[in-house]
């Protein structure tokens, strides 16, 4: 059984301090971090200049190729902690989408998400390509992908810095439950696990750990979901016993013997991608399904993370 946790406030009251947000963002030009000339060297210099520099040496073609094959990635994970009726439960993460920015992608992913039978299915933000404009070109893609999957407790979601706060609504309406600063209780043969959702740490700035683990038991068994990693200090002090992340598509180009090019978060490399440990908690930070700036993956295949989580 699962026990979705009570709201204290409504969808609409949970999502003011991103919608406030939005509103600076909006009437000053500037995010917390980039302004007009940011957007302009990106859209107008960057992105055509990496294109037409991998199209010149023949291989954009396979960028994008590589961007359309997901893989799947299975991980066993053993939490002593972990109570005995979640022996073996499967969790589902998929994360930084953009799915309106590779076309096909969408259609790419249900034959995999077909095959997959979680026991629940969690989304860790970023649906939309750019961190701007219209999200109608998100809708109709993300609902392809939400009718593919089928997860026994369900799918819950956050929102990313690349996402509208209207993203959170159309994806309630599709089935998805948003959590924004909250938590859900899962029950199972007499005992329960958590998962708690924190609003964006990295753009929007909107994370509240306490608020989300409101009413949540201290001994508890507790799953965080947070865009980026960069809340594991304050994560680890609140007890969680696994944080799933993802944000910085593990660099998207990654060089042989150098790693990836850029890897987009301040907290320490190891913590932006693949598994890691910070104290007495698990972490893992995601590659992603999706691309930003152009729909290209070198050596950094998209990914969906199956979790098989154990006790021991």
């Amino acid at each position: 059984m699962t026990e979705f946790a009570v709201r204290q406030r409504s969808l609409a009251d949970l999502v003011q301090p991103r919608l406030a947000v939005e509103e600076h963002f909006a009437r000053t030009g500037h995010t917390y971090r980039h302004g007009p000339s940011h957007y302009f060297f990106e859209d107008h210099i960057l992105r055509p200049t990496l294109k037409f520099g991998l199209s010149a040496i023949g291989l954009y073609k396979q960028g994008v190729r590589n961007a359309l094959s997901p893989v799947v990635r299975e991980i066993p994970l053993r939490f002593p902690t972990l109570p005995a009726a979640f022996d073996g439960f499967q969790l589902l993460q998929i994360s930084d989408f953009h799915i309106d920015g590779v076309d096909g992608l969408a259609e790419a992913l249900v034959p995999v998400l077909g095959s997959l039978k979680p026991d629940v299915c969690v989304f860790t933000g970023d649906y939309r390509f750019e961190d701007r404009g219209s999200c109608r070109e998100v809708y109709p893609r993300m609902r392809v992908i939400v009718d593919a999957i089928s997860a026994k407790h369900g799918i819950y979601g956050i929102l990313g810095n690349h996402d509208a706060a209207e993203v959170a609504f159309a994806l309630e309406e599709m089935g998805v439950h948003m959590l924004i600063n909250e938590s859900a209780r899962f029950e199972q043969g007499g005992d329960a696990i958590w998962i708690a959702g924190v609003d964006d740490p990295f753009d929007y700035r909107c994370d509240d750990l306490p608020a989300a683990l409101m009413g949540v038991p201290a001994d508890s068994f507790k799953i965080l979901l947070a865009h980026a990693p960069e809340l594991y200090t304050a994560a680890a002090a609140q007890g969680i016993d696994l944080y799933l992340s993802g944000h910085t598509h593990a660099g998207q180009i990654r060089l042989p013997l150098i790693g990836p090019i850029k890897n987009n978060a301040k907290c320490p490399r190891a913590y932006t991608f693949g598994l890691w440990k910070h104290g007495g908690m698990t972490g893992y930070t995601t590659s992603g399904i999706g691309c930003s700036a152009l729909p290209i993956r070198y050596n950094c295949p998209p990914e969906l993370v199956l979790f098989r989580l154990l006790r021991g």
